[in-house]
């Protein structure tokens, strides 16, 4: 992987042991004020399904595998109890998600210089493991909606990735501030073309997103966590084809960020649109998967 920084690190800064990175931007106080944006107590879910129909077709993840293990009247008489129970298999992060502190490394090391090699088959991630990051992500939640600013239901791959300048562009135009211990959502519009077209080959090996350099951009505004209504935050193919994945790199391990993807923000852009407030309570704990590298999540913003 080769990755152009050099400044961009949080290692040591919440101490050498820490494990939680940038979720300790957040606090008491900014709680308890993203809690006053709660006013009209709308609630908007913000995953996709779990289910067999889902966006992936083979290799690294599968879609999750859906079935019944009990039916009614197969164990009590039905006239005392009917029940029914199913089991699920999946990959952890086939889905709306997040990325653990343990998901991503290069040359070695994790965050906060931890060895690459603390993730085992035996016992998965040793240290940066999403249970380690609970409850996760929570406070002020912003949502950039690229895609309605450039004035189309979904940017392509092949469009102008998304800048800094972008950022605080939108952002501008939505007249919405980013700020420390924010969560930030950008809309891509990706999860609208799956909504039109269906699930494709197309949707999970590419997608429209971020540039490299909005590691700077999400770093000087101290957010907390990024999301997004893709695969994979950053544009892909990359830019550079030399790298693999550099945002997620430097966000992930150097910085100690956690990535949300494939969340569905249709609804929410929709309603931020009309009332003009683009910044919500956010929530998203992800579940408590020991030694994790990641984890499904329900997400909701609450307005």
């Amino acid at each position: 992987m080769v990755i152009s920084h050099t400044d961009l690190s949080n290692w040591g800064r919440w101490g050498a042991a820490d494990e939680r990175g940038t979720l300790n931007l957040l606090t008491a106080a900014g709680l308890v004020e993203a809690a006053r944006l709660i006013r009209e107590g709308k609630v908007f879910e913000l995953s996709i399904p779990v289910s067999n129909d889902g966006p992936n077709f083979g290799g690294l993840r599968s879609n999750p595998v859906h079935t019944m293990t009990q039916l009614p009247g197969e164990v009590w008489d039905p006239a005392l109890l009917e029940t029914a129970d199913d089991l699920i298999v999946m990959s952890l992060q086939a889905e709306t998600q997040w990325d653990s502190l343990a998901h991503v490394g290069y040359g070695g090391y994790l965050y906060n210089n931890v060895p690459s090699s603390t993730v085992t088959a035996r016992f998965g991630a040793e240290r940066n493991g999403i249970d380690k990051q609970l409850p996760g992500p929570l406070g002020r939640g912003v949502l950039i909606d690229i895609a309605r600013s450039r004035g189309v239901e979904w940017l392509e791959p092949t469009d102008p990735a998304i800048t800094p300048e972008d950022l605080d562009r939108v952002a501008a135009e939505q007249g919405v501030e980013v700020r420390s211990g924010d969560i930030v959502l950008v809309r891509t519009g990706w999860r609208r073309k799956a909504i039109v077209e269906g699930w494709s080959h197309e949707w999970i090996e590419t997608n429209p997103g971020l540039t490299q350099e909005c590691a700077h951009w999400l770093s000087a505004h101290e957010v907390v966590a990024i999301c997004s209504d893709n695969h994979s935050i950053e544009q892909v193919p990359m830019a550079d084809p030399a790298t693999v994945y550099p945002l997620h790199g430097i966000l992930i391990r150097d910085l100690g960020m956690m990535l949300g993807e494939m969340f569905d923000l249709e609804e929410l852009a929709a309603d931020c649109a009309a009332d003009g407030r683009w910044e919500f309570f956010f929530v998203a704990p992800p579940l408590k998967v020991a030694n994790g590298v990641g984890s499904p999540v329900t997400p909701l913003a609450i307005k």
